[in-house]
């Protein structure tokens, strides 16, 4: 392996009476580097954690004020009002001659404890001042004269060049919200999905909840809420994120290189060079419309982290470092080291070693193949299979788990074609989001998978941290790759192969005859939930961001009331939609649900469909459900949400074994469309409006109910977006292309209220811009489905 490299020459040669030892140099000083290289990382990190700890403050304003307390000394002028004299009395009395060291030993205790409690008074301060919200409420585009003061206050209490991990000390906790107004949200958003009799009998539940049992829970969640550092998190990761993932795309028209193992070694190396940057907090804390600070919590798991099974419940492992990658070819488990003597290994000998792992012509071991396929078994099933491999496959099973990521490299190619451009995105994204079923080890906390043509995506395992963490990595990655480390005119990493390097480590797993059949089950298992997959993927090219911006409406919230209105379309009918989004401006914050379907939403469909609207009253709907979504997001993100307060309150009463009908109805709940954007351009390492082409599709997630739909959305540039939709083959109530020609034409329709968007409609419809005015589409065509163009590729 890369990383043992040097390590040559170890001979242990004992004497007939076993007294003496001998031991070549080169060991020794592959020892003593090993041991530096470790001591340098400790110290790296402990200066990080230590820097991150006193800010705002700096290690030079420690110095400076000790100066001060000296020149002060030096004046006499005693600034500490007698306590300098207290503490010499305390130190030894090492002599005259060392009085004066008694007195600087005095000034930098006085000056330590000074810099101690103003650093305490500025995290103190600084949370005081991240506590305040009302610059979220405001509207748009408007800044009141007490925002401007709060933001110059947190500006000036910020400090300057924060690393990573600089604000977690001073993020506020997560507020719990009053129970009566989160119950009365929960009304308020399930009213327009119910009948009337069934609203009543809900509303009859939930004053009897508020009546009998919710000041008891609530009282536990306030406890919690002082002692711990978050009072839903925990909770939230260990019972509902351990069970799903998502998936990120490459760029949609551009593949940097058709050679697989370049490509390989470039990504590898991105990813391996954002570790680096990661350890080092060198990453920026990412700022909330530039001036607050999310939470930074989830970084600290994005590499060498495992999910492991569990009978009754699964557990992250995470290890401070790894320095190999696991990879998998053809059925085959290879341990490839990422580091030599002098570092990380460059993108050329990263490709080298991946290039020996295809030529390799040795075949898989039986029943190795689909081994993977047990990380998408029940878990119960998976963790007894753990605790019966023998001792070479659990060395086998240690190099994979203790990986800093997995590498599946595949044999087929991937990605948008010319010749059939839709559905080859919908079979890049299943091969993403599924694969084969025995091709990706699930529970890696990412699996990069790298195509036969050189595309290449990622699977994410989604307890460790949400979609923003994981794009954050992948926008560097890509951009890294790309137009960082680049590529030759022939296509391969630059620079030259390392000759010296030891072949990739083939993984045996000698597997007992007594586990083939747990192996057999969970591949049909595997191949049965991956075959049951619909997935759909479609760019949307008549208009975007800036189109939706110049008709003064929030994108997210245009979206949204476009999905309202194909999903009626779908199916006749609404439903309660999930809309995920971060609560990470409190301390180790995860997701928020924003419940889109809202009575202002559902007017505004009916408007839609009703021919006897004008389309001003339909835009004065549309205005007034997209202000209602803001307000509902705004007051999510600030944790005034519904859903994460009432998962809480459930699981306390779990566990005082407490029956509520009431929250036994919430927690059964069906979401039938779950509706997310995938942030975008969190790192500006390129200009994409310079490069078009080089636009990420963005990624997917599955459905979160039988007979429900998963789609995610990414803005592409100013003029595009992006839709992934997924939903399952076994439903005969949904269609993953149907809705997507739905959401197409209510986009259409959408934008057709407002003059500008007349135009692109008509251009959608394949008419002539000069048959018509601006004004002249008539309103009866509004509910017309709009047929699915194709777009130039």
């Amino acid at each position: 392996m890369a990383e043992a490299h040097q390590a040559v020459g170890f001979r242990p040669s004992l004497t007939s009476d076993a007294g003496e030892v001998e031991l070549s140099a080169p060991m020794l000083q592959e020892i003593y580097l090993s041991g530096l290289r470790s001591w340098k990382r400790h110290l790296s990190r402990f200066w990080n954690d230590f820097l991150t700890g006193v800010f705002p403050a700096s290690p030079l304003s420690w110095l400076f004020l000790f100066s001060a307390i000296q020149l002060a000394w030096f004046l006499q002028l005693d600034p500490s009002l007698g306590l300098m004299e207290k503490i010499k009395e305390l130190l030894p009395d090492w002599g005259g001659q060392h009085h004066r060291l008694r007195g600087v030993l005095a000034a930098a205790l006085f000056a330590s404890c000074l810099w101690g409690a103003l650093i305490f008074t500025l995290h103190v301060a600084l949370r005081l001042l991240l506590s305040y919200h009302g610059w979220l409420l405001q509207p748009h585009g408007t800044m009141s004269s007490r925002t401007k003061t709060w933001l110059a206050l947190v500006r000036i209490f910020s400090g300057r060049h924060p690393m990573l991990f600089s604000y977690q000390r001073s993020l506020p906790h997560q507020p719990v919200p009053s129970v009566q107004d989160t119950v009365r949200k929960y009304l308020e958003s399930v009213r327009p999905v119910l009948s009337d009799e069934d609203f009543d009998w809900t509303a009859a539940l939930a004053r009897e909840f508020l009546r009998l049992q919710a000041s008891l829970l609530q009282w536990y969640l306030q406890l919690k809420s002082w002692w711990a550092s978050n009072y839903v998190s925990d909770w939230w990761e260990e019972f509902v994120y351990l069970r799903s993932r998502n998936s990120l795309m490459d760029f949609l028209y551009v593949t940097p290189t058709p050679v697989q193992a370049a490509r390989a070694g470039n990504a590898v190396h991105a990813l391996l060079l954002y570790r680096h940057r990661l350890n080092r907090q060198e990453i920026l804390p990412t700022l909330l419309m530039g001036m607050r600070p999310l939470c930074s919590a989830q970084y600290e798991k994005i590499f060498n982290t495992t999910r492991i099974p569990g009978v009754h419940k699964d557990h992250i492992r995470h290890l401070r470092d790894s320095r190999h990658v696991a990879v998998f070819h053809r059925g085959r488990f290879f341990r490839v080291g990422t580091h030599s003597q002098s570092g990380l290994l460059s993108p050329r000998a990263l490709e080298q070693q991946f290039q020996r792992i295809l030529d390799d012509p040795s075949p898989a071991c039986p029943h190795e193949e689909h081994l993977a396929a047990l990380t998408a078994a029940p878990r119960d099933m998976w963790a007894h299979v753990r605790r019966s491999l023998k001792t070479q496959a659990q060395e086998a099973l240690e190099a994979v788990e203790g990986a800093a990521f997995f590498v599946s490299l595949d044999s087929e190619p991937a990605g948008l074609t010319r010749e059939d451009p839709a559905a080859s995105l919908d079979a890049y994204a299943h091969a993403l989001l599924a694969g084969r079923g025995h091709d990706r080890w699930f529970d890696k906390s990412f699996s990069l998978i790298v195509f036969s043509n050189g595309k290449l995506g990622l699977s994410v395992e989604h307890s460790w941290a949400d979609c923003p963490i994981s794009g954050h990595m992948w926008e560097f990655t890509l951009a890294t790759e790309c137009f960082q480390l680049g590529y030759s005119a022939d296509g391969h990493c630059k620079g030259h192969p390392d000759p010296s390097l030891p072949q990739p480590q083939r993984l045996h797993w000698d597997l007992p005859d007594k586990i083939h059949l747990s192996i057999s089950l969970a591949l049909r298992g595997a191949k049965t939930l991956s075959g049951n997959i619909d997935c759909h993927v479609f760019p949307f090219s008549h208009f975007g961001k800036s189109f939706i911006k110049r008709c003064h409406l929030s994108s997210d919230g245009f979206i949204q009331m476009a999905l309202q209105l194909a999903y009626f379309r779908d199916r006749g009918q609404f439903c309660l939609t999930y809309e995920s989004t971060v609560t990470r401006l409190f301390l180790e914050g995860r997701t928020e649900t924003v419940r889109s379907c809202t009575r202002e939403a559902c007017n505004f469909v009916r408007a839609m469909e009703d021919k006897e609207k004008t389309d001003s009253q339909c835009l004065a709907l549309l205005r007034l459900a997209v202000d209602k979504h803001q307000a509902l997001l705004k007051a999510a993100m600030s944790g005034q949400g519904v859903d994460r307060h009432l998962f809480a309150l459930y699981i306390v009463s779990q566990f005082l074994h407490l029956q509520s009908p009431f929250l036994d109805q919430v927690h059964s709940e069906q979401w039938q469309l779950a509706a997310s954007q995938i942030p975008v351009q969190q790192i500006h390492l390129f200009d994409v409006h310079s490069y078009p082409d080089y636009v990420s599709s963005g990624g997917g997630f599955g459905p979160a109910d039988d007979h429900g739909y998963g789609v995610s959305y990414i803005f592409m540039g100013d003029d595009g977006i992006t839709f992934h939709i997924s939903s399952k083959k076994s439903s005969t109530r949904t269609d993953s292309h149907r809705l997507g020609q739905h959401i197409e034409g209510a986009l259409l329709d959408v934008a057709a209220l407002f003059q500008e968007g007349q135009r692109l409609k008509r251009r959608g419809l394949g008419e002539e811009d000069s048959e018509h005015s601006r004004d002249s589409l008539p309103c009866h065509t509004r509910g017309s489905r709009a047929p699915t163009t194709a777009t130039n590729f």
